[in-house]
């Protein structure tokens, strides 16, 4: 297999340090992270083995670097609504950093997959197709419809080829640097091992299409293969409930710990996501592997 120059955008994160570990053999691979929720220690035995380059930099600054690259994953990108409504200027940081990833693509003729988001598809009845026409509902969603629609003018005017990730939920290793922004099966794991009661929203009736982070590292490496501009959702095609969620760790780890329901303190929730696969599964042949229950497996022992 020939190698190839990649660069990885926030690769010292949680879905990064994933995509990082699949990849990294043959190739010449260069990450650049601003460590704001990645951690370097995620990587340390790659760096300490100068299998891959480190840079502590911000993605929009990509530009500055004297690197060049066939493949930018850009995952360098602010990864959770509670973050935005703390501080909204971070949308203008997200376009910021697209825009520079694709002037560096169009000066290097490189192709380009980032991380979207299925919250996207907030308000919108399930399942959900690519095709949609977002309502406006958060500061994180408009960041990522702004982000997409970057990218689709790039290939419009210079011809630079992205994919669009929607990322439905993702869990699973390397995660612990990401704290009170984790994915909530892993949140709710930590709290059940602590033998902490897990703080669910609402009554716990709301669904996630749960996605295992090795499953999503493979959907990008697929992505790198799409023409032109794309949009794909990642995700499993099944939902559970966070009753559910709670009900399976515990049967998992042999515990019977109750959920802690509080009032819904959030404005236009996320109630329900659910993909529909099929462009995924036509366009890139992707189908994933890990399902739910053999998730939390592997979350358990990872987290062990």
């Amino acid at each position: 297999m020939e190698s190839k120059k990649i660069i990885v955008t926030g690769g010292a994160g949680f879905i990064g340090t994933n995509l990082v570990r699949s990849i990294y053999k043959g190739n010449d691979l260069t990450v650049i992270d601003n460590l704001h929720t990645g951690s370097e220690t995620n990587l340390n035995d790659l760096i300490s083995e100068k299998a891959i380059t480190f840079i502590r930099e911000d993605a929009k600054n990509i530009g500055r670097l004297n690197l060049k690259a066939d493949q930018v994953f850009h995952l360098g990108i602010y990864s959770a609504s509670p973050m935005y409504r703390d501080n909204p200027f971070l949308v203008s940081e997200v376009i910021s950093g697209i825009t520079s990833v694709l002037e560096f693509a169009k000066k290097n003729n490189s192709k380009v997959v980032f991380a979207s988001t299925s919250s996207i598809y907030n308000g919108i009845k399930p399942p959900h197709k690519e095709d949609v026409i977002p309502g406006v509902t958060d500061y994180y969603t408009e960041a990522r419809i702004a982000a997409e629609r970057m990218a689709e003018l790039y290939f419009k005017l210079h011809g630079v080829e992205t994919s669009a990730m929607r990322f439905f939920s993702v869990y699973g290793k390397y995660e612990n640097a990401k704290k009170g922004y984790a994915n909530l099966a892993t949140q709710f794991l930590w709290n059940i091992k602590k033998s902490e009661q897990p703080v669910i929203y609402g009554d716990g009736r709301q669904r996630r299409d749960f996605i295992y982070a090795e499953d999503v590292a493979e959907a990008l490496v697929r992505a790198t293969k799409a023409d032109g501009y794309q949009v794909f959702n990642v995700g499993s095609g099944k939902n559970y409930d966070l009753n559910e969620l709670v009900l399976k760790i515990n049967r998992m780890l042999g515990t019977s710990i109750k959920p802690k329901y509080i009032e819904m303190p959030v404005k236009n929730y996320v109630m329900e996501t659910l993909a529909d696969t099929s462009k995924a599964e036509k366009v890139l042949g992707f189908r994933p592997k890990v399902g739910l229950d053999e998730g939390l497996r592997k979350l358990d022992q990872f987290y062990r």
